[in-house]
């Protein structure tokens, strides 16, 4: 065992816990995917095993993974995808990385570690294929549609009619009538374009991520009596959703997130406040009274 100062110890020993876990997490996941998944997956946990051991030099001894941060990302891998839990892991390296820099004035031969380590991410990415990001642009545009607008229907239909069973039949018809057009337009678009991706399957993500996105906005003017209120807390699930999927988004396609979510908060309220405009014109000057 070669020695080190105390602190660098310690630095040593956590660092030998993380590339256990990482270990245990591709080994885990590898068991549950199909072939190529599973080789790619295999190779990267060889390799998290070949660091472990180059740690153990140093710390003379074996130590037990992270169980709890291994449990979650592979919860979550299998819950919302592979590579989204791959690469929000991959994400926490950042820091462990810096940690084996400060260590590369006890350790020089840390730098081999590193050099893998910047590769590793990306080679990840751009071998494992899962479907649910192969379509991520459907769902994407099924998404972003019905927020735009739905909140905009929303907010329009809540100052001409102010009655929260109209609101919310109205909007019911308006989503289901324009997932279905979505739908159709991304089979069509699908398959004129030059891609493996499977146009039925395209409009089906499309189609369950409009539907699904429009009966969470239309939730509240079911449950509460206000318009206005509903109309307020489905503003908020609006921006929920978009903070959510921009997140989910932006760490599988490696996109800035603040970008990614500026963008769609921008379009989808600055639209639901023109709409609420034109309410209050359609209210006000052509006289409809409900």
């Amino acid at each position: 065992m070669k020695t080190l100062s105390p602190n660098a110890q310690k630095m040593v020993e956590k660092a030998q816990r993380l590339e256990i876990t990482e270990h245990l997490l591709y080994k885990r996941l590898a068991a549950s995917v199909g072939e190529n998944n599973r080789k790619v997956l295999n190779e990267i946990a060889a390799m998290e095993m070949e660091h472990y051991e180059f740690f153990k030099q140093y710390t003379g001894k074996d130590v037990k993974p992270f169980r709890i941060k291994l449990a979650f990302y592979y919860a979550l891998s299998r819950l919302i995808g592979i590579t989204f839990g791959v690469k929000l892991m991959e994400h926490e390296e950042q820091n462990a990385q810096k940690m084996y820099i400060s260590l590369t004035k006890e350790i020089p031969q840390l730098k081999r570690i590193l050099k893998e380590e910047e590769g590793h991410e990306d080679k990840v990415i751009a071998m494992l294929k899962e479907k649910r990001v192969q379509y991520l642009g459907s769902v994407v545009l099924g998404l972003n549609d019905a927020l735009v607008e739905l909140t905009g229907a929303l907010a329009g239909l809540t100052l001409a009619f102010q009655n929260t069973r109209l609101v919310a039949i109205a909007g019911l018809i308006t989503g289901v009538a324009a997932s279905l057009s979505m739908a159709a337009s991304e089979y069509l678009s699908t398959k004129t374009e030059k891609s493996k991706r499977n146009p039925i399957t395209a409009a089906i993500y499309t189609g369950i991520a409009y539907v699904v996105t429009v009966f969470i906005l239309i939730l509240p003017f079911l449950l509460f009596p206000n318009p206005f209120v509903d109309l307020g807390i489905s503003l908020g699930l609006a921006v929920l959703i978009i903070l959510m999927f921009t997140f989910y988004t932006s760490i599988t396609s490696g996109k800035r997130f603040s970008r990614l979510f500026g963008e769609m908060l921008l379009i989808s309220l600055g639209v639901a406040a023109f709409t609420f405009l034109i309410g209050l014109i359609v209210r006000r000057f052509i006289g409809i009274e409900v």
